[in-house]
């Protein structure tokens, strides 16, 4: 699988740590950066790179990483087509992937220790999305308001 990784200061060495796990897994993986220690890089920088690169490989995964992940997560879903989900923990990784057909996965470098996040990432890797119908009906309204701005019609009764 194609795995492309992003990572401001804050998660410098742990992308770095995740970019050699990967690649001894078997994956082919991008680095998007940062490619040196710069305490004061933006994120935007690297995530948004890496999230286009997610949108434009329907068979790839990504990885952001901060310092709490938020900001990351934000970026990445800026990007059209991108889904990311901000794990924290090895049930929201997995349900990112299950549920929402996340395509890209933010971790928090200050929040978990390399092999927590290590094992996040493997979670997230080998989680198939489900496929049940009303996941699919939710990506759908999330998709059409994203490419048209058109709000999902509200249930009868409201």
């Amino acid at each position: 699988m194609r795995v492309y990784l992003a990572a401001d200061h804050a998660g410098y060495e742990l992308k770095n740590h995740l970019v050699s796990w990967l690649k001894d897994h078997g994956h082919d993986v991008v680095d998007d950066g940062a490619f040196v220690y710069d305490a004061e890089d933006d994120y935007p920088t690297f995530v948004l790179r890496a999230a286009e690169a997610v949108a434009a490989d329907p068979g790839g995964l990504g990885v952001v990483i901060g310092g709490s992940g938020n900001g990351e997560q934000i970026a990445a879903n800026k990007v059209r087509g991108i889904r990311a989900a901000l794990a924290w923990s090895e049930d929201t990784a997995a349900l990112g992937r299950k549920h929402n057909d996340a395509n890209v996965i933010a971790i928090g470098a200050r929040m978990h220790t390399a092999e927590e996040a290590t094992r996040l990432v493997e979670v997230f890797l080998s989680t198939p999305f489900s496929g049940d119908e009303r996941h699919r009906r939710r990506i759908a309204q999330l998709s059409t308001y994203e490419n048209s701005g058109v709000l999902p019609p509200l249930p009868a009764g409201e």
